[in-house]
């Protein structure tokens, strides 16, 4: 059987990065994302077109995901890996700016977002009994911090709660979650930072291809294993 894997936002940073080791791995991979552009791009760098199912989907629209959910599983018959890379922050971010409208896209988009994909594959793994859900989140999940922003911080606090609901509640089904928490990657969105790093602070960062090492860790390692959280750092 097909190992089979979804990843969102795919189109782009740590989620390109993942799908593409995935796929070169032998995967078959459905490549989630807003832009259909951005996830072609992906399926073609990959070297492995034939084995991505390509669909656009705005995570934040819990309807649009159950029907993508649907799609995908009658695709690909099951889904082994879900992989939530997919997430989003805006320039005008501190407390004393903050529009409301911004802080609900950063909420719908990171925390809903992450649980309605959940959600939409959870169930088919239970019958299974067996799969690997990797959340990226962020090491503003341990600490709030002006850098990141009130918003961005309090939805992936969140999606550290929901990884570690899943381990709490799903291991007696042979399910299993991590949470990638990174540091400062070299991704565009760094563009959306109020005043965006220069090349010389971008060169000190991680890559995406770092974290998607991570991604891959995690999956990988045989199921009587479990690695719930990665707190990992730039070096430099």
């Amino acid at each position: 059987m097909k190992k089979t894997a979804v990843v969102t936002g795919a189109g782009s940073g740590v989620g390109r990065a993942a799908a593409i080791h995935l796929l070169k791995e032998g995967w078959r991979v459905a490549l989630l994302g807003r832009r259909l552009e951005s996830l072609n791009e992906t399926a073609s760098l990959s070297g492995s077109a034939t084995q991505c199912f390509v669909v656009t989907c705005d995570v934040s629209c819990e309807s649009a995901v159950a029907e993508v959910g649907r799609q995908i599983l009658e695709e690909f018959g099951s889904v082994e890996v879900l992989v939530n890379a997919a997430g989003t922050n805006v320039p005008r971010r501190s407390l004393e700016v903050l529009a409301s409208s911004d802080y609900h896209e950063m909420i719908n988009t990171n925390l809903n977002g992450s649980y309605y994909c959940v959600q939409a594959f959870l169930k088919q793994m239970r019958v299974r009994r067996s799969g690997t859900i990797v959340n990226i989140v962020s090491d503003s999940a341990r600490q709030a911090s002006p850098k990141a922003g009130p918003g961005y911080s309090m939805s992936k606090f969140g999606v550290l709660g929901l990884t570690q609901a899943i381990n709490a509640e799903e291991r007696p089904n042979g399910i299993r979650a991590c949470a990638i928490l990174p540091g400062d990657i070299d991704t565009d969105l760094l563009a959306l930072r109020p005043t965006p790093p220069d090349a010389v602070a971008r060169a000190r960062m991680m890559q995406a291809d770092d974290i998607a090492r991570c991604v891959m860790l995690a999956i990988n390692l045989p199921p009587r294993a479990v690695i719930e959280e990665i707190l990992i750092r730039p070096g430099a």
